[in-house]
């Protein structure tokens, strides 16, 4: 699985209500007993879905997000949905960076991608 850290400031509800025009939206709410646990059920919701959703961790909200699609999801189309340039966001090889990128406050949101 794969991560991008989202480094340009975007509103969380601009964000998220960008995304939900191009894709189905299931949230999950956590708190700091249940962190772990949630962020667990998105990535296997993710990798359940043959690469056709995508998860999402922003600063100062406390849930993961999944989108679905009944197509495959790549960063690039993402990116493009929610007007990020490429340069105002770095791709990882490991999910794990971008969630702690947000909780650091070294990114505004990760998405997490199965590869």
């Amino acid at each position: 699985m794969s991560g991008l850290s989202i480094k340009k400031w975007v509103e969380p509800y601009v964000l998220l209500e960008t995304l939900k025009k191009s894709y189905s939206m299931t949230d999950l709410t956590f708190d700091g007993f249940s962190k772990l646990n949630q962020k667990d059920v998105m990535l296997n919701l993710i990798k359940k879905s043959d690469n056709k959703s995508f998860g999402l961790y922003m600063k100062n909200v406390n849930k993961f997000y999944v989108f679905s699609s009944d197509n495959s999801v790549n960063a690039e189309d993402i990116l493009s949905k929610i007007g990020v340039d490429k340069d105002e966001a770095e791709l990882f090889d490991d999910y794990n960076i971008p969630v702690n990128e947000v909780d650091m406050a070294r990114a505004e949101a990760g998405l997490i991608f199965v590869d």
